[in-house]
């Protein structure tokens, strides 16, 4: 199973959510290019007034499906496709997208989890969420654009600590730091996200709609930035060739011990 993106419409207020129970909602290929299609459609339906992202069961998002990543990730074509037109296409859709958005989070929200999330504009998290994007035990970097969106909105910090160390954050460390907008215990989650997403579909839809760009215009380097990633003046990362790593021993070593279900050896 690859899991997919269901969609719910509701007086106004969309639900998106991810569902790839088997993997405590992985996003596959397939669920990043739906991912895609769910929002550039809820961007042109003007009844849409506020969505809600949330992953199904006890989970948001626990990364990306490893299982998938023998199969693409070890060429420099193919990677780059992932990230710059499944990953990518997914985030610059959310982010494009002028609907308010409330993030709904439960337990894991891991990498492109934490990518999902920082495209939301307010986000609510269970009190037993955890956050952090340890890729690095999968020797491998974030690639350059979702590193800047993640940085912009967790804090250069944060980023560096869940990217160099493999962090990982419980909601309050995340609330502390800026990232969650509320953290709630149990049932009280699920009730305070409906309660906000009503609260925002209740408001003028057009304005909602106007705050975005303007914020949006803000920030506007990370959404623009050119496949290779030149805008972003990171001059840590060779962006004229930011996916050469796929086909480097670490790389391989940190997916295939992660297949393995052993330790890494780097």
């Amino acid at each position: 199973m690859t899991g997919s993106i269901h969609l719910a419409l509701e007086d106004g207020v969309a639900t998106v959510t991810i569902s790839h129970a088997a993997r405590f909602n992985a996003m596959s290929r397939l669920m990043w290019r739906e991912l895609r299609a769910v929002f550039e459609q809820l961007q042109v339906r003007p009844e849409v007034r506020c969505i809600v992202v949330r992953g199904e069961g006890v989970h948001f998002c626990a990364g990306g499906d490893i299982s998938e990543y023998t199969s693409f990730r070890f060429e420099e074509a193919s990677l780059r496709d992932f990230h710059e037109n499944d990953v990518w296409g997914a985030l610059s859709a959310m982010l494009s997208c002028d609907v308010p958005m409330v993030a709904h989070i439960e337990g894991n929200c891991m990498g492109a989890g934490v990518e999902i999330a920082s495209c939301c504009d307010i986000r609510l998290a269970s009190s037993a969420a955890r956050f952090g994007a340890p890729i690095a035990k999968l020797g491998f970097p974030m690639a350059p654009r979702e590193a800047a969106l993640v940085a912009r909105e967790v804090g250069l910090m944060t980023a560096r600590q869940m990217l160099l160390e493999a962090a990982i954050f419980s909601a309050q460390e995340m609330l502390a730091r800026g990232f969650i907008s509320r953290v709630l215990e149990g049932a009280a989650l699920a009730t305070d996200v409906q309660a906000t997403a009503q609260r925002i579909a209740g408001l003028a839809p057009q304005a909602a709609r106007a705050n975005k760009q303007v914020i949006r215009a803000l920030s506007n380097p990370i959404v623009n930035v050119d496949e290779q990633g030149k805008s972003l003046n990171l001059t840590s990362v060779q962006l004229n060739s930011p996916f050469a790593y796929a086909s480097s021993l670490e790389h391989r070593e940190g997916i295939q011990a992660f297949i393995n279900k052993r330790k890494p050896c780097f």
